[in-house]
């Protein structure tokens, strides 16, 4: 199979980047695999290019480039494709409206993925009808504000079929899109065996990692070490990961730490790559969230063979970790359970060191190459199904007017919410 990839970025950093690479690198083992990059503001990849895999881009923002598109002047209209909704809406415009329609309605692909909402109404809206049409989700249905779920609701009807990395988020998209003809299908996230041995549960260190933002509630892990402390003073709490550009959260965090005197004990380390040797100097990772669309570091934590601490919070921990057998799960926003559940682990080497031989034997369920044949029997089934039948184009051509009467609908309401502002101001 020929499959095509549509990232935002894939210069930059983050989950849905690794998520992809992975996949796509595993897929390019025996099938002919690209990844599109809308944008490109690097010589190369932040997270390294996936092996056998060809690259390209489409909007050019390197300095200094013969084809720089900096300065492109249609980067300075808007674009009426890319869903209004989506987050990153803003850095999208008529040249990408156009370099996103010429590259999909040209593409000669069995496959087309986009991974991430406003790509994925590209890909609904503008492919060719050769490919079959899939979009990738990597955030939750709940975590898209009302707007882009209407739009989801209408545009996702063109394509052939949604990924989810949770069932609960898949039981979502069928209850509450009624997306009629679409297959929806959950399939988690990718991660790689550990390089490094396991850890062997001796090290008397706590790890955590992921961005320090206030979703992470770092401050109720911090609050809950305390308590692990004040009975287990040997004991050392590891937080690894930056923050946003602000530095608020790892300004509030320092400030927890000094007042509840926890300086030699609790240490904010940064961003760290690879994070695997970090992982096994610890011998429990700690996951406080009170949301996770899927849980990449609780997977990454439990192949180097650390038992996982997580809120049972929406959607991903309790997909991924077995309570009482390969890590515990507390209720969201308890620092009373959270140090408990610490208390537990630390208390009782035997079941420690069970619970993360346990945590590595069940992660092995997320190696890539099994998740990619997931992926492979979804687009196998998709095309043998294509082949069968003939998308109705009077079915496409209702769904394509039901989509640009929302977008009219959306720009009205734009313009009499500008035209309120306009009169208050005055």
């Amino acid at each position: 199979m020929h499959i095509s990839f549509l990232l935002h970025n894939a210069y930059g950093i983050g989950g849905t980047i690794r998520t992809t690479f992975n996949l796509a690198e595993t897929l390019a083992e025996h099938h002919d695999i690209e990844v599109v990059s809308v944008f490109r503001h690097r010589e190369q990849p932040m997270m390294g290019a996936p092996a056998g895999v060809r690259m390209s881009h489409l909007v050019d923002l390197r300095k200094g480039s013969p084809d720089f598109d900096g300065d492109h002047p249609d980067r300075d209209f808007p674009a009426k494709v890319f869903a209004s909704g989506d987050s990153r809406h803003k850095q999208y415009s008529r040249l990408t409206d156009t370099r996103i329609a010429e590259h999909l309605k040209s593409l000669d692909a069995d496959v087309v993925v986009g991974t991430r909402p406003g790509l994925n109404v590209h890909i609904a809206r503008q492919t060719g009808r050769g490919p079959v049409r899939v979009g990738q989700e990597h955030l939750t249905l709940d975590s898209h504000g009302y707007r882009l779920r209407r739009e989801l609701g209408s545009r996702y009807a063109l394509l052939d079929a949604i990924t989810t990395v949770t069932e609960a988020d898949a039981r979502a998209y069928r209850a509450r899109l009624r997306l009629a003809g679409v297959r929806i299908d959950a399939v988690p996230n990718s991660v790689p065996a550990a390089s490094v041995e396991p850890a062997d549960g001796s090290a008397k260190v706590i790890v955590a990692a992921g961005r320090l933002t206030p979703v992470k509630r770092y401050d109720l892990l911090v609050q809950a070490f305390a308590k692990v402390v004040a009975a287990h003073p040997d004991w050392r709490l590891r937080i690894y990961g930056s923050g946003d550009a602000t530095g608020n959260e790892k300004g509030a965090l320092g400030v927890l730490i000094k007042e509840l005197a926890l300086d030699d004990h609790v240490s904010l380390m940064g961003s760290v790559s690879p994070l695997e040797p970090e992982w096994v100097k610890g011998s429990i990772a700690a996951s406080t969230s009170r949301l996770e669309s899927f849980g990449m570091a609780i997977v990454e934590a439990m192949r180097c063979g650390l038992p996982v601490v997580s809120t049972d919070c929406p959607n991903g921990p309790r997909e991924i970790i077995d309570n009482g057998v390969d890590g515990l799960l507390v209720p969201p926003g308890d620092v009373e359970a959270i140090a408990g559940a610490l208390l537990e682990l630390i208390g009782n080497d035997e079941l420690r060191r069970r619970m993360g031989r346990a945590a590595l034997a069940a992660s092995a369920r997320f190696d890539p190459a099994r998740i990619a044949e997931r992926h492979e029997a979804i687009f196998r089934d998709l095309l043998a199904h294509s082949r069968g039948r003939s998308r109705s184009a009077l079915r496409d051509s209702v769904l394509r007017g039901r989509g640009a009467a929302l977008g009219r609908a959306y720009a009205l309401r734009d313009m009499a919410a500008a035209q309120v502002r306009k009169r208050r101001a005055a």
